[in-house]
């Protein structure tokens, strides 16, 4: 069934983590993502038609800031997070191209000077450039400080030397924010940010990864790639606090990404179980499916209240100060690890109740389950948010 025959519903606007300008970007996002059409069988140029899209749609200027042609002042969590979770509701795919624009640019808007901001965050704003985020590699990932890329010095600026992988927008992407060793010796605290374009000589892009929920994902190949000076990131041997800094604002949008497969799974759960037969009844008639949607809705609000209150702080601290940092990473990473979490139970739940169906190649139910599989590692694996959480609490007691 075409996603425009459901809306999710807008009932959580009303909580007071809101205020009237995050309920009337959901209001006006819904018809917008009920009415496109966008053929994802080639996931590279779909990402390319949904960048376009959403820049001309105006829901790409809620990725910069408003002094580069943005929506609101400063990034805000909350916009984020309701721009996902309708985007993830209607098309994961979607999401994705919205996401990456926001995580990708996100160490330019946090720390790009005025010249790199003009260059970079108005076209993304506008959908005419494509971002990615370079972090990972094939021995750092969770463990940051263990990256073996370096950015040398010149006379001109940097030569950059090494491997990125798992990278989102990777070989579509106009730049890349690329984090590299300039102290090898000093682990996390010897790592800088780059800007890099994707046309710049030493670059290549073109060993494709390809994955169970297809989305463009690359392993990128640094030969002596050489930039600027211009294109160093924030401050020399910043880039570790960086990098952590655009994570933390983009990590409970990833939980409202799982919210919205989570509400479109249960909205699928719920209109099978009324036109299933069997029995002489419905699905929805037997008491253990309606034990079944009650929790899934249960995990649903759980993990919501836990996504909107993280965005809530985040953005309260932005404009006040009055949160400690601490608190701000470990409410992100509950936000996080509790949406991916609790997504995946309830779209496995309405995967069986589908029964065959269900794993049918092309329904709806089936291609969430490969879609939330990757929100549960990417930024952050559950384990890590445990880790987080767990010394916050230790740190609090």
């Amino acid at each position: 069934m075409a996603a425009a025959a459901f809306d999710p519903s807008t009932a959580h606007l009303a909580l007071p983590f809101f205020d009237e300008a995050h309920r009337a970007l959901a209001r006006d996002l819904l018809p917008w993502a009920r009415a496109q059409s966008v053929d994802e069988r080639d996931d590279r140029a779909a990402c390319r038609d949904w960048v376009k899209r959403l820049g001309s749609g105006g829901w790409l200027r809620y990725c910069v800031p408003a002094a580069s042609g943005g929506a609101l002042e400063k990034l805000d969590s909350r916009a984020l997070v309701l721009l996902r979770e309708t985007l993830a509701f209607h098309s994961p795919l979607a999401d994705f191209a919205f996401a990456m624009q926001g995580l990708g640019s996100g160490a330019i808007t946090l720390a790009g000077t005025p010249a790199q901001q003009a260059a970079y965050l108005a076209p993304v704003g506008r959908g005419e450039k494509i971002a990615a985020f370079a972090l990972s590699e094939p021995d750092a990932g969770s463990d940051v400080g263990a990256m073996a890329m370096k950015a040398e010095a010149t006379a001109d600026g940097f030569r950059l030397t090494g491997e990125k992988t798992w990278i989102s927008n990777g070989g579509i992407a106009d730049f890349y924010c690329v984090f590299a060793k300039t102290d090898p010796d000093a682990g996390a605290r010897g790592i800088t940010a780059f800007i890099v374009d994707a046309t710049t000589p030493g670059l290549d892009t073109s060993a494709h990864i390809e994955v169970m929920a297809p989305h463009p994902l690359a392993t990128l190949h640094f030969e002596g790639c050489s930039v600027p000076r211009g294109a160093q990131l924030g401050e020399l041997h910043g880039g570790f606090k960086l990098a952590m800094r655009t994570l933390d604002i983009f990590r409970a949008s990833v939980a409202g990404a799982a919210l919205g497969m989570a509400r479109r799974a249960l909205a699928e759960a719920i209109r099978h179980a009324q036109q299933r037969k069997m029995f002489g009844q419905t699905l929805a008639d037997f008491q253990l499916t309606q034990a079944k949607l009650g929790e899934m809705a249960a995990l649903i609000d759980a993990a919501a209240l836990l996504t909107y209150r993280a965005a809530w702080m985040r953005d309260d601290a932005e404009r006040s100060g009055a949160a400690p940092a601490g608190d701000l990473t470990a409410a992100a990473a509950m936000a996080k690890m509790a949406a991916t979490e609790n997504a995946s139970r309830v779209i496995d739940t309405a995967l069986q109740m589908h029964g065959g169906l269900g794993v049918k190649v092309g329904t709806k139910v089936e291609s969430l389950y490969r879609d939330i599989r990757s929100l549960r590692i990417y930024e952050g694996a559950t384990e890590v948010q445990q880790l987080i959480i767990g010394k916050a609490v230790l740190r609090n007691k």
